[in-house]
This record gives structure tokens, sequence and C-alpha cells, in this order.
């Protein structure tokens, strides 16, 4: 779709997973070492967001078995945030 988008991308005092600076999105991919730390990655997301950063999260056996779904969702979910933008800049 045309964006590039950064790999562990330091975020103020955090490194996220996949991040595009164009559309203030990032893609964090969770697996089975986040169940432990859900309390840990709601807070550091909401902090980000806070920037007015955007968060999609996957499941990494997902993207492993069914990767091709995985592209259509964050197809879907860039189509979305296109939609937004064009908004938010319509005078």
């Amino acid at each position: 779709m045309g964006y590039q988008f950064m790999r562990q991308k330091p975020i103020e005092k955090y490194i996220v997973d996949f991040y595009c600076s164009k559309l203030k999105f990032v893609i964090e991919v969770d697996g089975n070492s986040h169940n432990e730390k859900a309390e840990e990655d709601s807070k550091r997301q909401k902090e980000i967001e806070k920037l007015g950063i955007i968060f999609l999260r996957l499941d990494d056996k997902l993207i492993k078995t069914r990767i091709h779904h995985i592209v259509r969702v964050i197809e879907d979910f860039i189509e979305e945030l296109e939609k937004e933008l064009l908004i938010q800049t319509t005078p």
C-alpha cells in the first residue's frame, strides 16, 4: 500500500514491533510471553496512545498460520486509518 514501517522502533521509553510514522500506526505482535505481561502491555500502550498513535495487536500464532488473513486485516485497518485521516484533514 506504499507505507514504510520501521521495525523495533523506539517511541518514548518503549520499543514497538512495527511503526508507520505517516499513519502514526503501531503493529504489535503478541506471543506467549505477553500472557504474563498483559497489565504492563496495557499501560505501555495507553502511554503511547497519548501521543496520538494507534495500535493494532496481532497474535503471533495467527501470523504463522494465517498470514494471508493477517495481511488483509492490516490492509483493512490501514484503509480505515486513511479514511479517518482524510476526514481530519478536510476543512
